[in-house]
């Protein structure tokens, strides 16, 4: 595996939020039985994943369809990252989604946004209109995270009673404030060529 695969795996890690994620998921479960848990968030992160990608596949013929540039995608996508950055850097009593209804949750709110949330699905087609020749390696990145994401959401009550709850928020934090320079980076790239082509 070369460097590039292992920075978009831990890019695409990090910006699926298991860390920030793993409370949201035992807040929405618990009404739901036990024996249920697990392969409700099983189901919920199958169900990211294929939105994910049918946005890493189809999403830059979207783009085409819609007349619009890698560039506007990647200040775009910047600044939705940003802000979800901010929220998990700064949380409200909603959480980084906001309020969610009650009962086991079914596609939105887990698995769209909280899994598969905008900063996601604009990141997935920003690598695939960028080096479109690597489609199947970013689709392995894309995989390996989040296997990775559902090992850590699937743990998701121990780990926070472990850890604990100040843990998992510092660590959500950090994850937020890492994902807040990646969304500078993105902007001042599509800024920097916006700049270029005047």
């Amino acid at each position: 595996m070369d460097s590039s695969f292992l920075s978009a795996t831990l890019l695409l890690f990090l910006i699926l939020d298991p860390f920030g994620n793993a409370p949201v998921v035992v807040a929405l479960l618990q009404g739901v039985p036990p024996r249920r848990r697990g392969p409700v968030v099983l189901r919920e992160c199958l169900i990211a994943y294929g939105v994910l990608l049918v946005f890493l596949f189809f999403g830059q013929h979207v783009m085409g369809w819609l007349q619009l540039s890698q560039t506007s995608l990647s200040i775009a996508g910047g600044v939705v990252l940003f802000l979800i950055a901010l929220r998990m850097i700064f949380p409200e009593p909603g959480g980084i989604f906001g309020e969610t209804e009650e009962g086991e949750p079914l596609v939105v709110p887990l698995a769209v946004p909280a899994i598969a949330g905008p900063s996601a699905m604009a990141m997935v087609m920003l690598m695939a209109s960028r080096e479109p020749e690597r489609l199947w390696e970013w689709s392995g990145a894309l995989t390996l995270a989040m296997a990775l994401s559902t090992v850590f959401l699937l743990a998701a009550a121990r780990l926070i009673e472990i850890l604990g709850p100040r843990m998992m928020t510092a660590m959500g934090r950090l994850t937020g404030l890492i994902l807040s320079v990646i969304a500078v980076e993105m902007l001042v790239g599509g800024i920097r060529t916006v700049v270029k082509s005047l």
